[in-house]
């Protein structure tokens, strides 16, 4: 009877190793706090998997890489650490292979102005405000998922959502009946690249820290330029979007993309207000050091004083938004972008899990007639002017996004490889508050404009 027994355990652990990697694993299995061979996930999945889930490569040269030359990648961080850098942590994937997933540096440096004497150690598994990169993995995830799956049209009027949504007698522009969700996704709409919304001095009429109030505001906005003659990179684009989401779908836009994509796709670190949803703030990468006032040159109500850490730090999303809006607000790891830079590099889909399409993705990342840098949000590496950002080495369809705290994404369907560096280059003092309140010591460095870190991969890979 033991011997019985024993031959069924055996043969169970056989049956296990076979079995596919489940997605619900690999999120906790990339940041290594996952148990990635818990019964409950090995038999959730009852049929083979459809798309490619990612794996760590033994060695990076499984993956085409040159290890000398990763350590080259490590040394140029490190270099920047040692100079005064804050923090970084940089994921790497080829060929559905995890190459590199590394930490430098400290999370938190300062409390307020005050350097703390044990920094907080950068880990793999720490959490960042991915600013501006909320716009991909939240607003055009969403996007690209209702378009598959035929419930939204990019041709569609912004008023069949908003019939509110109108211009003024006294609006100089007008044009506001006539804009599409496609105008939107352009940054062609019309709209200021922002408007100061929790800031009454700024925003005016427009002053609100409530987010439904928000809403009205935003419709209310009046357009800054003919909509469809020139393109502006906008917040309110975003904002908007994220709203429109939420029409269609019933949903929040934090909960819809927590439950239709993230949780699916087993990601646990990717979501907004994580504070609030059992995060402690050692959890993550700190932002500014003195709130948002700059070093203490702005203020206006309710600002916030303290160290940012766990928190979204755009403005207009956490006073006004309730720290979920489209533009900003969510917070990720290296290992859960990991996932999602694969989704997109498997044509929409991960494990047993599709989200969208192979069209729909081209139609996301298709070149913009005025300008061939920007996709239907995604950035693209168009021409010389993004070498900054993608590298001297990436090609003309190479896509992306970059988050104004300091991160960047790369994804290069062409050689299926995927980059993400992550940093927290804004907890760092102010250079001069009264001169310029918007450059943080930490914009000085050469990390902070990420292609160079970018050209070490490729240099990497093309040994």
């Amino acid at each position: 009877m033991k011997r019985f027994i024993a031959h069924l355990t055996v043969l169970g652990l056989v049956v296990g190793l076979l079995l596919p990697y489940p997605a619900a694993a690999v999120g906790e299995e990339l940041g290594r706090t996952g148990n990635s061979s818990s019964e409950e996930q090995v038999f959730k999945h009852k049929k083979p998997l459809e798309y490619p889930t990612l794996s760590k490569a033994n060695r990076p040269e499984d993956a085409g890489f040159s290890s000398k030359k990763l350590r080259e990648v490590d040394k140029m961080i490190e270099e920047e650490i040692e100079n005064g850098f804050p923090g970084a942590a940089l994921v790497v994937i080829k060929d559905g292979k995890i190459v590199k997933n590394s930490a430098y540096g400290s999370a938190k440096v300062f409390d307020g102005s005050d350097p703390l004497n044990h920094p907080q150690k950068m880990k793999t598994k720490t959490m960042f405000d991915l600013a501006s990169n909320t716009k991909m993995y939240a607003v055009n995830f969403s996007l690209q998922h209702l378009v598959s799956e035929g419930k939204i049209n990019l041709e569609e009027k912004i008023q069949h959502y908003f019939p509110e949504f109108k211009d003024s007698a006294d609006d100089e522009i007008k044009g506001k009946g006539e804009l599409r969700i496609i105008d939107l996704l352009h940054h062609t709409a019309g709209f200021p690249s922002s408007v100061h919304y929790h800031n009454p001095e700024r925003a005016g009429e427009l002053y609100s820290q409530e987010r439904s109030k928000t809403l009205s505001m935003i419709l209310k906005t009046p357009l800054q330029y003919e909509p469809g003659t020139k393109q502006v990179y906008s917040d309110i684009d975003y904002m908007l979007l994220g709203f429109i989401i939420e029409k269609i779908t019933g949903e929040q836009l934090d909960r819809y993309t927590e439950n239709h994509i993230y949780k699916p796709l087993g990601l646990k670190h990717t979501l907004f207000n994580p504070l609030l949803k059992g995060f402690k703030e050692k959890d993550f990468a700190a932002t500014e050091l003195h709130g948002n006032t700059r070093d203490g040159v702005i203020s206006f109500p309710n600002i916030r004083t303290y160290t940012l850490q766990g928190e979204v730090h755009d403005e207009k999303s956490f006073y006004s938004m309730d720290g979920i809006s489209g533009h900003a607000g969510l917070f990720s790891t290296t290992s859960d972008l990991a996932v999602l830079m694969q989704v997109m590099l498997n044509d929409g889909g991960y494990g047993n899990i599709k989200l969208f399409d192979k069209q729909t993705i081209d139609k996301f990342v298709e070149p913009y007639d005025m300008n061939p840098t920007y996709g239907l949000g995604w950035r693209l590496n168009g021409d010389s002017s993004m070498e900054w950002m993608f590298s001297e080495y990436a090609g003309k369809e190479v896509f992306g996004h970059t988050g104004w705290t300091g991160t960047v994404t790369v994804i290069d369907r062409e050689n299926n490889l995927a980059i993400a560096l992550l940093t927290n280059k804004k907890h760092s003092p102010v250079i001069d508050p009264l001169k310029d309140p918007h450059k943080f010591q930490g914009d000085t460095y050469s990390i902070s404009q990420y292609g160079s870190v970018i050209s070490a991969v490729y240099e990497a890979l093309n040994h």
